[in-house]
Parts: structure tokens; sequence; C-alpha cells
């Protein structure tokens, strides 16, 4: 495979050991041969529709949260128009829309803010405690890399993050499955605050034919959690020090982008 950027491998990999994010680790740990293809060479790849449509709704509900902790809440009606304009940002990338599914889409994302904001009963003049705020934690005291990351929404001292989804997530495999995310959050909540967060909340957006938001709820994270998240970073360090990048074949590739390069791979 062909670099697409100009750095060479070794200085693209010492850069990726400098630092760690929720996501870099995930990936890893789900499969390094993706890993490679997507933070080592760097292979362009066309948005889908899903992620546009997602990353739609994340950027809506950030424009509303940052109102609402400016004290400026906004109407609905400045909120669609967030809404389209957001729609519009997001499609610099162009998409393989089918005939008339981009206009579907666009009501459904729609559709999820308006349900996000009746259902989650969150006050619009509730201001919160930090929106959309990177943070960073040194590890180096534990011989790991530094942990960055990005904090969705922080509301009296809950650490709330956004999903959405296909379908309606199971409450305790959706703890589990987001653990290393919600996990590093605490760590980064931790360590720019000095205070332990008062839990965690993941708030799933589902995309049926009535839209519906899921809250599922966690306590502070465990010391037990902090310790195998840091283990895991561990594993990521010596996987990337040695170029341990692998392909790990499952029912995950049905649906990775990078499919027909891992079927070139040898």
């Amino acid at each position: 495979m062909k670099m697409t950027d100009p750095l060479n491998e070794s200085q693209v990999i010492e850069s990726l050991l400098r630092t760690i994010s929720p996501s870099r680790l995930s990936l890893f740990l789900q499969c390094r041969l993706k890993f490679w293809f997507r933070y080592v060479a760097r292979l362009p790849k066309q948005k889908s529709a899903a992620l546009h449509l997602g990353s739609t709704v994340h950027a809506v509900l950030k424009v509303w949260n940052k109102a609402r902790w400016r004290n400026t809440p906004l109407t609905l009606k400045q909120l669609h128009d967030e809404y389209a304009n957001a729609w519009m940002d997001q499609s610099i990338d162009p998409i393989p829309w089918e005939d008339g599914q981009e206009e579907t889409e666009k009501v459904t994302g729609w559709r999820l803010v308006e349900t996000y904001i009746r259902e989650s009963k969150i006050p619009p003049d509730l201001r919160p405690d930090a929106v959309e705020v990177p943070a960073e934690a040194d590890l180096a005291e534990h011989g790991l890399p530094n942990l960055i990351g990005v904090l969705d929404l922080v509301q009296g001292g809950v650490i709330i993050d956004y999903k959405t989804s296909g379908q309606t997530p199971h409450a305790e495999r959706s703890i589990h499955i987001h653990e290393i995310q919600t996990t590093s959050y605490s760590v980064l909540y931790r360590a720019s605050t000095n205070k332990r967060e008062a839990g965690i909340e993941i708030h799933t957006l589902v995309k049926l034919k009535t839209p519906k938001l899921v809250i599922t709820a966690a306590p502070p994270v465990t010391t037990q959690q902090r310790d195998r998240l840091f283990h895991l970073i561990e594993a990521y360090q010596s996987g990337i020090s040695r170029q341990d990048f692998i392909p790990s074949p499952g029912m995950h590739c049905a649906s990775c982008e990078f499919f027909n390069e891992c079927r070139a791979w040898s």
C-alpha cells in the first residue's frame, strides 16, 4: 500500500506512540490491519450515509449545548436552521446517495434531534458544566502515552456521550461495548478537574420508524476499570512499537470500508 502522507511510516508510528485517543485504541483492538489502513497508510475513504447523519446530529446538539452554556438557548426554529447548515457543512465530502436517499436521511436526522430535545428533558436554560472540551491526561507515571479526547457534554458532574444507532441498545452490553471510551473520559475529566465524575450516561438516539432516546446510566468509573484501560493502552503501545498490524477477521468485516484492501493483504 502506498502512503498518502509525506511522513514516512516510522515517523507516523512515532507520532501514534506519543498520544492515544479512545477511538484509536478501540480500532486497534478491533482490527490492527484496519488501524494501519486508517492511521498509518491514511487511505482515503468515502464518507457513508450513516456517518454523515450521525455527525450532523452530533454537530447540531453541540450547537444546542453551547447555546445553553452561553445562556442564549435556541428556539426550535433556530435549531432547525442550525441543523440545515450542519447538514450542508457535513456534505463537503461527496456521499454516494441513492435516488431520494439524501432527503429521507435528512428528515430522519432532524427527527432524531427533535426527539432528543423532547425526551432528554434537559431544560433549555440549564447551563452545562462543559461542552466539546478537548482534554489531555499525562500517563507518564504509568509508562504510557498521554491520553487525549473530547468530552461531548458534562452536566451536573455527569459525563454524557452521544450515539446514534439503528437498534435499541441493551443497557449492560452498551456499558461494556463503550467502556474504553467512557473510562477514558473519566480519566480525562479527573485529570482536568481534580474531581470524580458524578456518573456517566450514554445517550443513544435510535433510528426507528418512531425515533426514541435511550439513556444508559453508569456509576463513576472504578479503579478496576481504570486499570483495565491502562492494560489495554499497554497492549496498544506494545503492538504499535512492534508494527504488529495483522487482520482480525470476524462479523465486523461485513461493514468495513477496507474490506477489499484487507482481502488483498499478505
